[in-house]
């Protein structure tokens, strides 16, 4: 909190009238991810989707909210791993309301979709479990130098025993692309599939 007066300029105790605690802050900044995920939802056109028989016809809602997720999860990447731990600690109806609301919307979609509670539950842990996972991913930290124009010393390659790693330091600079939404798309597709067809 003094680190954050500082910053802004103001006692830290100032801050005391906005927030009661560095975790009530950090709720704050969960929350204001996903009422930014909740207004780009708001804006964001509903991708086309070609549901064959016995798919979810809720499939294109599912990856809009996935992908946008992502986007809004690339602009605010070191709120990123906020995301998973408040829900280790703050109990399901103390989160904020922006996040029960996303959990809402999913659930809704699924249980639209022609799934049973216990289904929809199911396929809501392993489709937040894809998109948070996918985003520790995608945003852990890979450049060892950022100032070094050679790939292996860039990625710090020579730090990594060749003996003992050798598939990890040749992967390495592929590991260090971006899968990107496409990426995020195709695993939620193959969660999709594994759950599109309920009743059989």
């Amino acid at each position: 909190m003094r680190l954050l007066g500082a910053d802004l300029g103001v006692e830290a105790m100032s801050l005391y009238r906005y927030v009661p605690g560095k975790e009530a802050l950090v709720d704050g900044l969960v929350e204001a991810l996903y009422l930014q995920l909740e207004d780009r939802l708001d804006q964001a056109p509903v991708p086309a989707a070609a549901p064959t028989a016995g798919d979810f016809e809720q499939r294109a809602d599912l990856q809009r909210i996935a992908l946008t997720m992502y986007h809004v999860c690339i602009d605010h990447p070191h709120v990123v791993p906020l995301l998973a731990t408040r829900m280790m600690a703050v109990p399901l109806a103390r989160r904020p309301l922006p996040v029960l609301r996303d959990h809402e919307r999913v659930l809704s979609l699924l249980r639209d979709a022609g799934l049973d509670e216990a289904q929809s539950a199911t396929v809501l842990r392993a489709f937040t479990a894809w998109v948070l996972g996918y985003m520790s991913v995608e945003l852990c930290a890979m450049v060892d130098n950022p100032e070094e124009p050679d790939p292996a010393f860039r990625f710090g390659l020579h730090r990594l025993p060749a003996k003992d790693l050798p598939r990890l330091r040749e992967s390495t600079p592929a590991l260090a692309e971006r899968g990107g939404p496409e990426g995020l798309a195709a695993g939620l597709d193959a969660l999709l599939d594994r759950f599109s067809r309920p009743h059989e």
